[in-house]
């Protein structure tokens, strides 16, 4: 699974991306500092099993803080996007080829109207956040029109010709850029096309089933950036977005935040709404006005940074669960005595058998039989895992 950063230039996503990861992608402030595509691996949270089996875990994919489990996702920053991307301009034609891999898009946006179109600086409040909303959309379905427009002639004739379905010859043709069957079914049954004549299908309507297909195969989380900085009106426009999931968010906060944490000057775990400052007399007097500005400014307004909750929220849009994979149902541990030592987000529906393949090819290939060690019931390959699931695999190795 994968996570894609996206938004226009100079919006923060390179400073959403490395408080996320912790990693140093280039920041600037000017367009265009993100031209090679930054990937990395960022974080959610879940309860871990240690608080309700009252043991200490030794985690190994994964981190334990306080008994809330970091569960890894990979992560990619892309290059910024302009109006017209899918036409080349800007680096448009990169921007869209990065995010062909991606599950689901976190779009950063600048809350405080301090960037115009292009991503050029200007004066606070004077650029409405909206606009960069609903051109983001519109440059990811052109981009897939044209990619589904080019052979469409083909496609369709054949389909009508052979007999074969069109959601199939789709899926085919786009299964690089992660879409499936699936969603093409569903994007189909919403805008009522009659699959047995596609080739009378009009450009509207192929247009019209592009924008269903982006949005179930590439939903977007959009996270209202640089919100301490943002005038009242622009941060309450996203009240008129009723279709989206809209964060308040404070990357640079986060940023901060996260750095101070990991010198020892502060306590402060991603996505809480307050931190304990631990060497007040070490720390100079701007430190301590800046925590205090992103204590009252942002966490205190806000609840967070909002970092934490895009990906967090963006996983829960995907409907994954997290699941634990153990060798010895009894201790809870491998093969090496690590407890709990590894956390795999899976899709929601997942099986015991998916899982095995999860964990190695071999374990898939040979799989007898798996135990649920919470109750200690032996079950098969097709059962259905659930969110937070402690599974043992038994294999014919």
């Amino acid at each position: 699974m994968q996570l894609g950063i996206v938004g226009k230039p100079n919006v923060g996503k390179s400073t959403f991306f490395n408080a996320a990861t912790k990693a140093h992608a280039e920041v600037a402030n000017y367009p265009f500092t993100t031209i090679e595509a930054n990937r990395g691996v960022m974080y959610i949270r879940k309860p871990c099993p240690c608080q309700d089996t009252h043991i200490t875990c030794t985690p190994r994919n994964s981190r334990c803080i306080n008994g809330i489990r970091f569960v890894p996702i990979e992560a990619i920053d892309v290059a910024g996007l302009v109006p017209d991307a899918h036409k080349g301009k800007g680096l448009g034609n990169k921007f869209l080829d990065d995010l062909r891999q991606a599950h689901a898009l976190i779009h950063i946006v600048d809350a405080s109207g301090s960037t115009d179109a292009e991503g050029n600086p200007c004066d606070v409040g004077t650029h409405d956040p909206l606009i960069d909303i609903a051109f983001l959309e519109k440059e990811i379905n052109y981009w897939l029109f044209g990619i589904i427009r080019k052979s469409w002639e083909i496609i369709a004739r054949k389909c009508e010709l052979e007999g074969k379905k069109i959601e199939k010859m789709l899926a085919e043709q786009l299964t690089g850029l992660g879409i499936k069957e699936e969603h093409i079914t569903a994007a189909i049954r919403k805008n009522n096309l009659e699959t047995t004549k596609p080739a009378q299908w009009r450009d509207e309507e192929i247009f019209k089933l592009t924008d269903v297909l982006r949005a179930i195969s590439k939903p977007i989380i959009i996270a209202f950036n640089k919100c301490d900085k943002a005038p009242d009106n622009l941060m309450a426009k996203r009240n008129e977005l009723t279709k989206y999931i809209i964060i308040p968010t404070s990357a640079e906060s986060e940023l901060a935040l996260s750095n101070a944490a990991e010198k020892g000057i502060i306590a402060y775990t991603p996505g809480s709404n307050d931190f304990s400052l631990l060497k007040k007399e070490e720390t100079t007097e701007k430190q301590l006005k800046a925590l205090e500005y992103i204590r009252t400014h942002v966490l205190a307004k806000y609840g967070s940074t909002g970092v934490q909750r895009c990906i967090d929220e963006a996983v829960r849009m995907l409907d994954l669960i997290v699941v634990y994979p153990v060798e010895d149902e009894h201790h809870l541990t491998d093969k090496e005595g690590r407890v709990l030592p590894d956390a795999h987000l899976i899709p929601r529906g997942s099986t015991a058998k998916d899982l095995a393949y999860k964990v190695h090819t071999d374990l898939g290939d040979h799989f007898i039989r798996g135990i649920d060690a919470r109750t200690h019931r032996i079950i098969g390959s097709d059962h259905p895992l659930k969110d937070g699931d402690i599974i043992s695999i038994i294999a014919d190795t």
